[in-house]
């Protein structure tokens, strides 16, 4: 806990410079401030998990959201640059681990990097499970054996209705 608080006590000038520049940069929008932030809900769910046996109070929280939210937006402004430089115009998982690095959060690359690991075994997996062969719960082989069945069926019919009309 102490090296996340001296974290951000450290980086909060560095925060600021970056804020400042990305407040210039970002285009003026009708959306009121409260919608670009993290759900309440969400965090309060992550502070909750994190912290169960801690009772935060509701400054702390606001507090918590807007350094996420000002953290998020500093991220995705400096992995959009790095993108920029690179002639991109889609900002990949790559940009924003690159991004880490140049900002001073080289320390946290190595946990993000197992979280898009473990983000891409899921999509696999639910892409995997969402097939309707395996939401069905029979064997490969059973619905084969039924698919050469039916075609034999089928093909009976064939041959039987091509007779009534040949004759």
């Amino acid at each position: 806990m102490q090296d996340h608080c001296s974290l951000f006590i450290f980086s909060a000038d560095h925060f600021k410079q970056k804020s400042e520049k990305f407040k210039a940069m970002s285009v003026s929008s009708d959306q009121p401030d409260d919608e670009l932030t993290i759900p309440r809900a969400a965090m309060n769910k992550m502070i909750k998990e994190l912290l169960p046996n801690v009772r935060v109070a509701n400054e702390a929280r606001e507090l918590i959201l807007n350094c996420c939210t000002e953290f998020i937006h500093l991220l995705s402004s400096e992995a959009n640059e790095i993108c920029n430089q690179q002639q991109k115009k889609t900002i990949n998982a790559e940009h924003i681990l690159m991004s880490l690095d140049k900002l001073g959060f080289g320390d946290y690359r190595a946990d993000a990097e197992a979280v898009l690991k473990d983000c891409k075994a899921m999509a696999a997996k639910k892409r995997r499970k969402s097939t309707r062969l395996e939401n069905l719960g029979i064997p490969e082989e059973e619905l084969l054996r039924q698919q050469q069945e039916l075609f034999a069926k089928v093909s009976f019919r064939m041959i039987i209705s091509n007779r009534w009309y040949v004759e």
